[in-house]
C-alpha cells in the first residue's frame, strides 16, 4: 500500500501519511480484519456508506449509540485517504 501502515492489531491506531488515525483499528480475528471503529465491530465502510446514503451524523448516532461524532469524522477522513492516489474504475464519460 505505497507507503501506508495499518496497524495489525485492534488498540492500535491506524497510520497513514498526513495524519495518526486513532479511531480506527484493525485485527485479523475481528470482522476479518477490516478497519474497525475503537475495536468495535462496527466497520469504516458501514459508517462511509451510510452517509453516502444521506444520513447525518446524529442519525448514525442514534443507530449505533457506542459511536461518538469524531468517529463518524475519522471514518470519512479514514476512506478519504484510502482512496487519495488510487486509480479507481469509473463509468464510461466520468
Amino acid at each position: 500500500m505505497g507507503g501506508f501502515q495499518i496497524a495489525t492489531t485492534w488498540d492500535q491506531g491506524v497510520q497513514y501519511p498526513h495524519m495518526a488515525y486513532t479511531r480506527i483499528t484493525t485485527d485479523p480475528g475481528q470482522m476479518g480484519g477490516v478497519p474497525c471503529l475503537r475495536g468495535l465491530r462496527i466497520p469504516v465502510a458501514t459508517i462511509v456508506a451510510l452517509v453516502a446514503e444521506g444520513e447525518t451524523t446524529e442519525s448514525i448516532l442514534a443507530l449505533y449509540p457506542d459511536l461518538e461524532a469524531d468517529d463518524v469524522r475519522e471514518a470519512l477522513l479514514f476512506a478519504a485517504e484510502a482512496v487519495r492516489e488510487r486509480t479507481l474504475p469509473l463509468a464510461a464519460g466520468e
